[in-house]
C-alpha cells in the first residue's frame, strides 16, 4: 500500500531520529505511544532525550492550565486588572509556546497508526482502539501545526477558525479511543481477577500485580477524562467555564508530572 510505503520510508525514521537527537529540534520529538517503542528504547541516548521533553512539556502545560483556571477565579472574585493580567499572559504565552513545541509530532503519530494496525497478535479492541487514538492525535496536530501560522501573527489565515474546530475534534476523537481502551482494559483485568484461586501462592502474587495494573489504568482513564473537557468546551458540546477546564487540565498534567517524574527516578 502507498500509506504504508511513506511511514516505513528510511527518510521518516531518519526524520524522527533526527528531531529526537538534534539539540535545536530535540523538544519537538514527540512521545513514545507503543509498547514495542518503550521496550526498544528504554535504555537509549533518545529515550532520555524524550523524557526531558515530556518533563518539560507537562510542566509548562501545569502552569498554562493552572494560570486559566487562576485568572478565571480572579476575574470571577473581582480582581484588579493588574493581577489578573499577568496570569492571562501566562496562559495564553505558553499556549502558544507549547503549540510551536507541537510542530512535527503528527509524524511519528502517522507512523505509530501505521505500527499499530500492523501488530499480529495483539487484542482486536485494542488494536482498533490504539489505530483510532494514533490517527485521532495525528489529525489533530496536523492542523494544530497550520494554525500556529496564524496563532503566532506570522500571517493571517481566514481557515484558521475551522481548522482549530477540526484539531479539537480530532483530539477528542483520540481521547475518546484512549479511554474506552482504558474501560475496555479494566473489565479484562477484572474477569482475570475472577478466576484467580487467590489461596495460592502464584494466585496471590498474580492479583497484586493485575491491582498494580488497574491503578495505572484508572490514573489514566481520569487524564483522559479531564482532557476531554478541553475540546469538548471549545467546541460548545458541553457547557464548561474557564475554572472548571482549567483545573481539569491542571490534574491530568500533574498526573502526567507524576508519571514522568517515576520514570526518570
Amino acid at each position: 500500500m502507498v500509506a504504508d510505503a511513506l511511514v516505513y520510508h528510511p527518510s521518516v525514521a531518519h526524520y524522527l531520529r533526527f528531531v529526537a537527537t538534534t539539540g535545536k529540534l530535540l523538544l519537538l520529538r514527540p512521545p513514545i505511544t507503543t509498547d514495542l517503542q518503550q521496550r526498544s528504547s528504554a535504555s537509549s541516548p533518545v529515550s532520555s532525550a524524550l523524557l526531558l521533553y515530556l518533563g518539560r512539556d507537562k510542566l509548562l502545560r501545569t502552569l498554562q492550565y493552572f494560570a486559566r483556571f487562576y485568572s478565571w477565579y480572579l476575574l470571577r472574585t473581582n480582581a484588579p486588572t493588574r493581577l489578573i493580567q499577568p496570569w492571562d499572559a501566562v496562559k495564553k504565552n505558553f499556549a502558544l509556546t507549547r503549540k510551536a513545541l507541537r510542530i512535527g509530532k503528527n509524524v511519528e503519530h502517522f507512523k505509530a497508526a501505521a505500527t499499530a494496525a500492523d501488530s499480529r497478535g495483539m487484542d482486536i479492541v485494542l488494536k482498533y482502539c490504539a489505530v483510532g487514538r494514533q490517527l485521532g492525535y495525528a489529525m489533530y496536530l496536523s492542523c494544530d501545526m497550520i494554525t500556529y501560522i496564524d496563532a503566532a501573527g506570522i500571517k493571517s489565515l481566514s481557515s484558521a477558525k475551522r481548522l482549530q474546530k477540526e484539531a479539537y475534534r480530532a483530539w477528542f476523537m483520540g481521547l475518546s479511543f484512549n479511554a474506552i481502551a482504558g474501560i475496555y482494559t479494566l473489565w479484562r483485568l477484572r474477569q482475570r481477577e475472577l478466576s484467580l484461586d487467590k489461596k495460592e501462592g502464584e494466585g496471590v502474587v498474580e492479583s497484586k500485580k493485575l491491582q498494580r495494573e488497574r491503578t495505572s489504568t484508572n490514573i489514566q482513564l481520569i487524564s483522559d477524562l479531564c482532557d476531554m473537557t478541553v475540546p469538548g468546551s471549545a467546541l460548545g458540546w458541553a457547557n464548561f467555564d474557564d475554572g472548571f477546564v482549567g483545573l481539569a487540565g491542571t490534574v491530568s498534567s500533574l498526573i502526567g508530572v507524576w508519571s514522568q517524574w517515576k520514570k526518570t527516578a
